[in-house]
């Protein structure tokens, strides 16, 4: 079971704490939710109360686990982390439960992939900070109730509507977390070249942002290659040249979308006519899973006008033609 507990004053040596902000201050883009999140924990701690739970949604990459880790650290307690689906049992999340320690932060990432029946065990735990579980033997079970010391549960997901009712309705602070802007990409992009030493144009962190599809982690891992590219083929700057030369290499082009964006385009476009076609015929065909189709490459080719959803299918739009240089021609079966 993947859990572990951190004291919020210390950050790890690996590349992914040393880029994590530790605090709302640090944080860029989001304004909105970090507003409201500023606000929501100064409360909690002027009313010595922990903070209401907290519910962290939108498409991988955007910083919901690190927005985790910060609220953590601005209210000073720990925090333990744990995934949906690692709590296989109610004693997994029992025991998960009864560590924790007055005011501390748990975080469960991918919490909409929790079994129901490990949620309904969540549900008086999240209200009241009771637990209770069921021990014995069919012939001699009995249920037995265990206070908890008042928490704050901070989950996450890329699917807030696979979340029950129940479990959505009893986080007190609900957050969305967007794509981000190009500006705040590129202060991102500045910020990491910056933590690594990293030598950069503007134009070129710009460059490296406009193609990030909107997504931190995105530009992170951009940056990390333009600066192999950099240090072997160059003179470890990073220029626009190198950048535009590095991305191109790399397959990405000047909008973002990378081999698998146009590959699932483009089988929509030759195999299926331009669409309408269903989800699990577009995955068969590309050779890729359901899910990682809607979590990862979907809700970007959506925002931004490639594709677009009906009710017979998925349809390819005339920007996604002529970003892929394809003649276009109007399906048939396009809805107005």
């Amino acid at each position: 079971m993947d859990e572990r507990i951190e004291d919020p004053n210390i950050i790890l040596g690996d590349d992914e704490e040393r880029l994590r902000p530790r605090y709302l201050k640090e944080y860029i883009g989001q304004r909105d939710v970090k507003d409201n999140l500023k606000v929501f924990i100064e409360a909690s701690k002027m009313r010595n109360e922990p903070l209401d739970h907290v519910l962290l949604y939108g498409p991988p990459g955007l910083g919901k686990t690190t927005l985790a880790y910060i609220i953590a650290n601005e209210l000073g307690r720990n925090i333990k982390t744990a995934s949906g689906p690692s709590i296989e049992k109610s004693g997994d999340l029992a025991a998960i439960l009864s560590s924790l320690e007055e005011g501390d932060v748990l975080f469960i990432d991918e919490i909409h992939r929790m079994p129901r029946f490990i949620e309904e065990i969540l549900y008086p735990a999240m209200e009241d900070f009771s637990l209770d579980i069921v021990i014995g033997s069919d012939g001699s079970s009995r249920s037995i109730k265990i206070d908890l010391p008042p928490f704050t549960l901070v989950g996450a997901t890329t699917r807030a509507g696979d979340l029950s009712s129940p479990l959505r309705d009893r986080f007190g602070i609900i957050s969305k977390l967007d794509y981000y802007s190009i500006n705040d990409l590129c202060t991102i992009v500045k910020r990491t070249a910056s933590v690594f030493d990293i030598e950069i144009d503007d134009d070129a962190a710009y460059e490296i942002a406009k193609r990030s599809r909107g997504t931190p982690r995105i530009a992170n891992r951009l940056l990390k290659r333009v600066r192999d590219f950099a240090l072997v083929e160059g003179t470890g700057k990073i220029d626009l040249e190198i950048t535009e030369s590095s991305l191109r290499k790399l397959k990405v082009d000047s909008e973002g979308l990378d081999v698998t964006d146009h590959n699932l385009l483009k089988s929509i476009i030759y195999k299926f006519n331009g669409g309408p076609v269903g989800i699990d015929a577009l995955a068969s065909s590309i050779g890729e899973e359901v899910t990682t189709i809607e979590d990862v490459y979907e809700p970007y080719l959506l925002q931004n006008g490639y594709l677009k959803r009906t009710s017979r299918g998925r349809v390819v739009t005339e920007k996604a033609y002529k970003q892929l240089g394809i003649d276009f021609q109007k399906n048939l079966f396009d809805e107005e």
